[in-house]
């Protein structure tokens, strides 16, 4: 698929964020452009990130690679700069803001991710992109609560002055000991602040829904491995603590019973499901899950420019999905849209370049579809913190049909229908009624239809300016003839003039020899 496809009104938001990327460029050219440099720590190749994955675990081993990968997005091995996001390589200069990835492959050997050593003091591109805050005086996301399902949340992001401050609630850990406030990949820290992170005195990157609250739920291992039996147990445990909203931070390659049984029981208990369609960092072109299943909001990311994150494609390293590979520290370029995909994409949100709060504070680079999985939860939230009444159809049906339509057949393969839009999303009126059932004439299974594009003007224009010349030259025309006859009457009447004159001189001259003298 060419990288412009699916574009359309996307092209319209990403104008919108031209001067935001041009400020951004000026400062940190590699995160406007979503081009990250990946740091230059070694890696090690996939298998034995796969390896580590596992003995950190003690129990996940490394998944077979997700069908249908890319050629040259699998599991290829090598340090981080053979694998490392597009402008990066090994003895490369670190990003501004160090990437973020979905996995930490190196975790047994180095520990757990490192805070980052600085703050951003301006907002993600994504900010100006999708716009939350026009509708916060609407909708700040209050009372509702988004269940992250991944690695965790960093606890110290829940109190002093962190991003969640308040809102934070940690949930159970699945695999192994605590809570799930301790977060070694990062990732789950990001997204929960995408989704929620407040809006900092800076002027830093913010969460979509500032005033959501957020349950972390751990359902990987230290490495951010998982599986069905986890993620399924993940989904339930968000359903019963109260979740409105599920976030999947990390998909899996094949489908299972239990994670099918799970989806259906959030469903049943008021959750909406929203998860990525493929891991980050990789290119797939078949359906992961739990996003393969109906009823889970599929959620691809894009660019900058309106288009499918990472069609230009990417050469970099990519553990499979659940599994722990090499793409977990490279971690900064968003996966490529695969040729000939056959997963389903509802709808998109940014998903390249990002800024994001990372564990112990920072800023951190973030790229790939769980990011913006993680943006459309927030809008979601949004959503519900106005319309709370809304069923789980109900409300992914509002993000269906408010999203900025691409202009091709709907749904398209690459974007779904377009990409979400918090304003129209939270503005558009609540649904009057219970949510028909699903069915063929649904949104997500409706037959595709063709937006037309905006009608052709020039005809319009030329009648009028046919017309207009008309009038105009009538106008002319009558003119002249009224100025022709002006023109004649008065030369008329000036040989009247004349004649009379004339007349009158001689008939006195006449007169005056008529009368002669007498002598």
């Amino acid at each position: 698929m060419s990288p412009g496809r699916g574009r359309g009104r996307l092209a319209r938001p990403a104008a919108a964020v031209a001067c935001g990327l041009a400020a951004l460029a000026a400062l940190a050219p590699e995160v406007a452009s979503g081009a990250v440099v990946a740091a230059g720590a070694s890696v090690g190749s996939a298998s034995g990130a796969g390896a580590s994955g596992a003995g950190a675990s003690g129990a996940i081993a490394a998944g077979p690679a997700a069908p249908g990968t890319a050629p040259g997005a699998g599991a290829g091995g090598g340090t981080a700069g053979g694998g490392a996001a597009a402008g990066g390589g090994a003895g490369a200069q670190p990003a501004e803001f160090p990437p973020l990835g979905q996995t930490l492959s190196d975790v047994r050997q180095n520990g757990c991710r490192k805070p980052a050593a600085r703050a951003a003091d301006r907002p993600s591109w994504s900010q100006v992109f999708l716009r939350p805050e026009a509708v916060w005086p609407l909708s700040r996301g209050a009372g509702v609560t988004v269940a992250v399902i991944g690695s965790g949340v960093d606890a110290a992001a829940g109190s002093g002055a962190g991003a969640l401050a308040g809102r934070l609630t940690l949930g159970p850990r699945l695999h192994g000991d605590g809570d799930a406030g301790r977060d070694c990949v990062g990732h789950g820290t990001a997204l929960a602040t995408l989704v929620a992170g407040r809006r900092p005195a800076d002027g830093g990157p913010s969460g979509v829904a500032p005033a959501a609250k957020v349950l972390a739920v751990a359902a990987t291992d230290d490495a951010g491995s998982t599986n069905a039996d986890l993620l399924a147990r993940g989904i339930r445990a968000a359903a019963d603590g109260g979740a409105r909203i599920g976030l999947v931070a990390a998909p899996i390659a094949e489908p299972a019973p239990a994670l099918a049984d799970a989806v259906g029981y959030a469903t049943a208990k008021g959750m909406l499901l929203v998860a990525p369609v493929g891991p980050d960092n990789q290119a797939v072109n078949a359906p992961v899950y739990p996003a393969g299943y109906p009823g889970v909001l599929a959620v691809a990311g894009i660019g900058a420019d309106g288009g499918p994150a990472g069609a230009g494609g990417s050469d970099s390293a990519g553990g499979s999905a659940g599994s722990s590979g090499a793409a977990g520290q490279a971690g900064g370029a968003a996966a490529a849209v695969a040729p000939g995909r056959t997963s389903r994409v509802d709808v998109t949100a940014p998903g390249e370049g990002l800024l994001a709060a990372g564990p112990g504070g920072g800023t951190f680079t973030v790229s790939g579809p769980s990011y913006a999985a993680a943006l459309v939860a927030g809008t979601a939230a949004l959503v519900l913190g106005r319309s709370p009444s809304l069923t789980v159809e109900q409300l992914a049906d509002r993000l269906r049909s408010t999203a900025y339509r691409p202009g091709t057949a709907l749904p398209d393969p690459a974007v779904g229908w377009g990409a979400v839009d918090p304003v129209t999303a939270v503005g558009a009126p609540a649904a009057a009624g219970p949510a028909a059932a699903p069915g063929p004439t649904s949104a997500a299974t409706a037959e595709p239809v063709v937006v037309p594009p905006p009608p052709d003007g020039r005809p319009v224009r030329l009648a009028s300016a046919v017309t207009g010349a008309s009038l105009g030259g009538a106008v002319l025309l009558g003119l002249a003839a009224a100025a022709a006859r002006v023109g004649r009457n008065r030369a008329a009447g000036r040989a009247g003039a004349g004649a009379g004159a004339g007349a009158g001189g001689g008939t006195g001259e006449r007169d005056g020899e008529a009368a002669p003298t007498g002598r």
